[in-house]
């Protein structure tokens, strides 16, 4: 019996880190995921890709978590903390892969409730995200109770270049502490 895989959050992407979701990414444009990449889709495209998301990690304006079992990184999602200043509450999910090795089997659940989670100790309540309308993602977020917003047709590609619809989401978790933006001193306001 294998054990589930062990989810945990990246502050920093090293170098095995970073080889290991660049093998996920090529892994799921492969298998034709909508992750926003067009074949042909090289391991060098996926390593500048997440050398990016490694910047945006360490700056705090993104979270990363990634899902491991005994053959290493085997799933990803992330949180867009970086937001207008408006909406301190709320993060974007996305990202989200899935090995092809490790699909039906839960993965996609546990990334989501940790992401969830995660979201809530970041202090934020509010979460979004958009996924291909009517694919296995989809189905996914709808099952974990997020409520759907609308469809917009031919919105993306696939990487093969098909077209395909997007369907956008949004989930509000138990209430976070709410901060009210700073004001600057003699502001009208005070």
């Amino acid at each position: 019996m294998r054990a589930e895989p062990a989810i945990r959050r990246l502050q920093e992407l090293g170098n095995a880190e970073l080889e290991q979701l660049a093998a996920l990414t090529v892994d799921c444009v492969e298998g034709g995921a909508s992750i926003g990449f067009m074949q042909p889709f090289t391991l060098d495209m996926a390593r500048a890709f997440w050398r990016r998301i490694g910047r945006d990690v360490a700056a705090g304006e993104r979270a990363l978590l990634v899902a491991e079992d005994e053959q290493g990184i085997c799933g990803t999602v992330q949180l867009v903390l970086a937001l207008p200043e408006n909406q301190p509450h709320r993060a974007d999910l996305c990202k989200m892969q899935v090995h092809r090795r490790m699909r039906r089997r839960g993965l996609g659940e546990l990334l989501v409730r940790a992401a969830e989670r995660l979201a809530l100790e970041c202090g934020r309540n509010l979460l979004v995200l958009d996924a291909v309308t009517n694919g296995d993602a989809a189905r996914l977020y709808e099952r974990c109770g997020w409520i759907r917003v609308g469809d917009v047709p031919n919105f993306a590609l696939y990487p093969d270049g098909r077209p395909c619809g997007t369907t956008y989401y949004y989930r509000s978790l138990e209430p976070a502490p709410m901060q009210a933006p700073r004001r600057a001193r003699g502001s009208a306001d005070s």
